[in-house]
């Protein structure tokens, strides 16, 4: 009877998920200490840079909430959107966050969390405008000027459904919704949930039918493309979710 101890010990210790072994994301975190989170710092309200040149947002706090799991401390990589996928490919931070839309172009490249929310692309102008700008065929004029931060999905959709109005890409996110409201340009299209921060931020702008956006995507973490790692974020992602502080988190920023 005794002879089967050993024999069940070592079946029982294949069975188990071999996360460490098997992922090189997690042996490097465990070697170094250190949890790298990619940020781009200009998409509220997911991350900024702070006056101190701190990142703040929903994706810092929870960068933060991921490092504190894993034992390790946090380092915050900027990256950006036009490098996005080529600072994951060159291995510059361990997780993308900071609301990356889900797309079948970066699904090739790398894997991603379960999501974390159900967004959609709308517009946002100045309030005076709002009744010029419900549709994509109104947007979409002559004497119009569509205004893009390059690199993203918010690009990607501007190209494809912007081919009589006047579009300029602005380089900037944190700052161009000013331009909107000096009157530089008349309207963009982004995420509905920053239409939203920003409206609140800026009187003068409004969100344009943020519940009803011109389309429908997912925004999860991007990562690497190690099985192991995205089992951990995600068995991660249920606990935050079950224990209600990923809902804590976002009411923090997004109510």
């Amino acid at each position: 009877m005794h002879r089967l101890i050993p024999a069940l010990f070592l079946a029982f210790l294949l069975a188990l998920p071999a996360h460490a072994d098997e992922s090189p994301v997690l042996d490097r975190i465990e070697a170094s200490g250190e949890l790298r989170a990619g940020l781009t710092g200009d998409y509220k309200p997911f991350s900024w840079e702070g006056a101190r040149g701190e990142f703040e947002g929903l994706d810092a706090d929870m960068a933060a909430a991921l490092a504190e799991e894993l034992g390790v401390r946090l380092v915050i990589v900027r990256t950006s959107w036009p490098t996005l996928m080529e600072d994951l490919k060159a291995s510059k931070y361990d997780i993308g966050m900071g609301g990356i839309s889900v797309t079948e172009e970066r699904k090739e490249q790398a894997l991603f969390s379960t999501p974390l929310l159900t967004d959609g692309k709308a517009p946002i102008a100045r309030c005076e405008d709002t009744a010029r700008f419900q549709t994509l065929e109104q947007i979409d004029r002559e004497g119009v000027t569509v205004i893009v931060n390059p690199g993203g999905t918010n690009e990607k959709f501007a190209r494809a459904n912007i081919t009589r109005a006047t579009l300029i890409l602005h380089k900037d996110n944190a700052t161009i919704f000013e331009e909107i409201a000096a009157g530089r340009a008349d309207v963009m299209n982004t995420d509905a949930i920053e239409t939203r921060i920003m409206a609140r931020e800026h009187p003068e702008l409004c969100a344009i039918n943020p519940d009803k956006p011109f389309t429908q995507s997912e925004k999860a973490y991007l990562l690497p493309k190690d099985e192991a790692w995205k089992a951990r974020i995600d068995a991660w992602l249920a606990k935050m979710e079950e224990s209600g502080e990923k809902r804590k988190i976002f009411e923090k920023w997004v109510e």
